[in-house]
């Protein structure tokens, strides 16, 4: 009997905290991970006929850590690594009868090692913590998968050869490890938000994943202007999603959401928490995008959205946090601000850097769109369709192209 759709919910969020305890207690990374796919298809096996049993974090480290333990055994070089494990820090050692404890933000400050290039700690985190395949964390990069692969084998074969990589840091480590942290969790829901692949809009577990360790952090370190800034924009962010989808489940741009439907506690709170951090001046790019979802927040419709505010903000992320997405949306800004001839200029001036992705044509389409060059839009809005993984995403732009056919031939 295959697992229901709630157990492969349930296997998918313990996954990080198991691989987590046994990472901390073997420190063998590529070991753990086998050992628990090999405890996942075990659970996924059993549980629809025997039942979810009343500890199933325990029983899945306990059937993972059997796993390990007898490979262990049965291979000389491994009987070595047991011995250096069992002489650790007993206090680094978690205790695998604790039901209740969650290592997966601990297990994402352990992956983002300072021994990694940012890119590559990132890129490791997401694949092996936060549940992005690599085909997810390219497009989340806009870089060929195969190169995202190698990124990822890289930074494995990196912290292989290091002593003790997962050996909890000292007190003054944690702070160094926090800004790829950060961009772990903003990767995680960008992908929840907005699902790049499959036939949803949002994937609802990953979006609300990273708020709740957003604010496991942001309880530790309150003060920090960045951990507040990235916590308000994600609720602010969140907050639209009742409205980002229409009745049959296809995506509704911000453009044409009801905004009636938008969640005002969440946006409420992102407002406060978006104030307290810009306290600390806008040199952040979490703060920055913050200020931005702000003003979109506030607004009553698009025409009534403080454009030239938005632009500003953009442009101070053009220069605090250089990457393609960024030059796209600033374009966007550019042209709702000065038209969208502007828009197309400014991304025109920055083509090479933005290709390999379908965002481009579907950007430009939509200047186009505003622009009345029907043509041009068409034929973006095609290239785009035929080119995002995301099926309601496709949807929507076939649709679009579609729409502005059937107007031309009218006209």
């Amino acid at each position: 009997m295959p697992p229901s759709d709630d157990t492969e919910d349930l296997l998918r969020e313990l996954r990080p905290q198991v691989l987590g305890a046994l990472v901390r207690r073997f420190g063998d990374f590529a070991a753990a991970e086998d050992a628990l796919q090999e405890a996942l298809v075990a659970a996924a096996t059993h549980w629809p006929t025997d039942g979810v049993p009343d500890n199933p974090r325990g029983w899945l480290i306990q059937v993972a850590h059997r796993r390990m333990t007898d490979a262990i055994r049965a291979d000389a070089a491994r009987r070595n690594r047991e011995a250096i494990a069992a002489g650790r820090d007993p206090t680094l050692v978690p205790d695998i009868a604790t039901p209740d404890r969650d290592d997966t933000l601990t297990l994402f400050f352990l992956c983002c090692h300072p021994a990694l290039p940012p890119a590559g700690a990132i890129a490791l985190t997401l694949r092996a913590v936060g549940g992005l395949t690599t085909a997810e964390i390219a497009r989340a990069f806009l870089l060929p998968e195969a190169t995202m692969a190698q990124r990822i084998t890289r930074a494995k074969k990196r912290v292989a050869a290091l002593d003790r990589p997962f050996a909890v840091p000292g007190s003054g480590q944690w702070h160094d490890r926090l800004g790829a942290v950060l961009h772990v969790l903003y990767l995680i829901f960008t992908e929840g938000h907005a699902s790049t692949s499959g036939p949803e809009v949002r994937r609802a577990d990953l979006s609300t994943e990273a708020i709740r360790l957003t604010r496991a952090i942001h309880r530790q370190l309150p003060d920090d202007p960045e951990v507040t800034g990235l916590l308000a924009l994600m609720l602010l962010t969140d907050a639209h999603r009742a409205a980002r989808t229409g009745p049959r489940g296809e995506l509704v741009p911000l453009a044409e959401q009801d905004r009636r439907l938008w969640d005002r506690e969440a946006i409420t709170e992102g407002v406060r928490l978006t104030t307290v951090a810009i306290g600390h001046g806008l040199t952040g790019p979490y703060r920055i995008q913050a200020a931005i979802a702000v003003l979109h927040a506030q607004a009553a419709s698009t025409e009534d959205t403080d454009w030239d505010g938005i632009l500003a903000l953009y442009r101070l992320l053009a220069r605090v946090a250089p990457n393609p997405l960024v030059t796209l949306n600033l374009g966007v800004a550019t042209a709702m601000a000065h038209g969208p001839a502007a828009g197309l200029d400014l991304i025109a001036a920055h083509e090479d850097q933005l290709s390999g992705t379908h965002r481009l044509a579907a950007v430009r389409a939509h200047l186009h769109e505003m622009a009345g060059d029907t043509t041009s839009a068409v034929a973006d809005y095609t290239t785009a369709a035929n080119t995002t993984p995301s099926t309601a995403e496709r949807d929507y732009l076939t649709l679009r192209a579609a729409r502005l056919r059937d107007h031309g031939r009218a006209h």
